[in-house]
């Protein structure tokens, strides 16, 4: 089965054709360009350009699996409407993976051995990152965003032994950890991957729900102000 996988929940606008079959997941065709502020002009492109690089259509996919976050409203919203957008479009079952999940993955394979503990950090902007323990693959505590001092707290009381992602290379100084240098996006493969059961299974599409973790700044009013006094 043909599957796309799309994140944007990172600086990272990524695009990915894998082959999931009954015992493997491969990647056919990839793209990964890290720019902030181009997640709309970037994403479409970029899945025009695996499609082509594998000699695919849009037609022959089988289901789209989408990083869900956490990561900041408008790039994250951009992959999402696009998975969601095509999903609809195509008719298919659309996925969704905790992008932090991807990054834990692949940091803590599990067929690698070993049972070490390590934080998975990405910005999340305002001196804070969106971030979660991870050991043999699995997710140890669940998603938040705080400043790097609080988190470096809670990972010297977890035996923590090293960092990654783009969050633990900025607060490297304050987190105290080692941090490794890859992965430092959601790799797409991993996405696929924790979507796979899934895929394999025909389970049915699920809503693509953002995982935001924090309230945004801009709000309904809750009441007008009196002109007059």
């Amino acid at each position: 089965m043909l599957v796309l996988a799309v994140d944007s929940s990172t600086p990272a606008i990524t695009a990915a054709l894998a082959q999931v079959t009954t015992a493997d997941v491969v990647l056919r065709a990839q793209r990964c360009w890290v720019d902030a502020l181009a997640h709309g002009e970037r994403l479409a492109p970029a899945v025009a350009e695996v499609l082509t690089e594998a000699g695919a259509r849009p037609r022959d996919l089988a289901a789209i699996v989408a990083g869900v976050g956490p990561g900041p409203f408008t790039g994250l919203r951009v992959g999402l409407v696009t998975a969601a957008s095509m999903g609809h479009a195509l008719g298919v079952p659309t996925y969704g993976v905790c992008s932090l999940d991807a990054l834990g993955w692949a940091a803590t394979d599990p067929s690698r051995g070993g049972d070490d503990r390590v934080l998975v950090a990405t910005d999340a902007r305002r001196r804070e990152v969106y971030w979660a323990v991870y050991a043999a693959g699995r997710r140890v505590t669940d998603p938040a965003v705080d400043a790097p001092a609080v988190v470096a707290t809670r990972v010297a009381e977890l035996g923590v032994s090293a960092a990654v992602g783009e969050g633990a290379r900025r607060y490297a100084e304050v987190l105290g950890l080692p941090v490794r240098p890859e992965p430092c996006f959601p790799p797409a493969e991993a996405l696929v991957i924790l979507a796979a059961e899934r895929i394999r299974a025909k389970a049915p599409g699920e809503p693509l729900t953002p995982l935001y973790l924090r309230r945004p700044d801009a709000v309904t009013p809750k009441g007008r102000k009196p002109v007059l006094q």
